[in-house]
């Protein structure tokens, strides 16, 4: 009888692991396909939404794409797994060289914009909603940093650009104490602005002086 009980004990955790083993393997298939999916979806994505959420979509990308590849070694036939992923990261290569290609072919002003916030995250529409109690500081940040690393390569023109949104980021900034910033965060802020300032009224001025100094020529 104690035979016959083990005998059942050991056909049970048998069916048991090979079950176990095929919902792995049906679970990483389904996260391969959805990655196939999702990187099909951004086909029918505007070109211009595309463009303005480029950031967000490649953050998606790159989580997706490595949950793929993960979940490609719990296969036992990775084949036609593998090949599904090649196809869509090569789709997705070809997006993104699209709109590395628009992003080259934007205007001055929106390069700069990109420079000092990020890829599309602002337009003609001076949107700063984005902009939260979360991560103003790390904006502030890039912003500064981007400005102090170029400073001697800006012209009039983008001293006037980057003037007209540091004013929009503090008007942003006046919403977002509000709303909870921390005082920690509004301190380091303080701080980074403190530096800022003096740096953008010299270079301002400065490159004014060079272009009508230029012009007399």
């Amino acid at each position: 009888m104690k035979t016959r009980n083990s005998i059942l004990a050991m056909a049970f955790c048998a069916i048991a692991f090979v079950s176990c083993k095929d919902e792995k393997e049906a679970q990483s298939e389904k996260t391969v396909n959805n990655y196939v999916v999702y990187v099909d979806s951004l086909g029918n994505v505007a070109e211009a939404d595309a463009k303005a959420n480029w950031q967000a979509i490649d953050n998606a990308y790159q989580m997706r794409v490595s949950e793929a590849e993960a979940a490609l070694e719990n296969m036992k036939d990775k084949t036609a797994a593998q090949q599904k992923l090649d196809a869509a990261k090569a789709k997705y290569e070809e997006l993104k060289s699209k709109m590395e290609m628009a992003a080259a072919e934007a205007s001055p002003k929106q390069k700069l914009r990109n420079a000092l916030f990020g890829e599309g995250k602002i337009g003609d529409d001076m949107n700063f909603a984005w902009v939260n109690k979360d991560n103003i500081h790390n904006v502030y940040q890039q912003f500064i940093h981007t400005v102090e690393d170029n400073k001697d390569k800006y012209s009039r023109e983008d001293w006037d650009e980057i003037k007209l949104m540091y004013e929009a980021l503090d008007n942003r900034k006046n919403t977002v104490e509000k709303e909870g910033l921390s005082t920690e965060d509004n301190m380091k802020i303080a701080g980074l602005k403190v530096k800022f300032a003096p740096m953008l009224k010299v270079n301002r001025i400065g490159a004014k002086g060079e272009e009508q100094a230029e012009a007399k020529k």
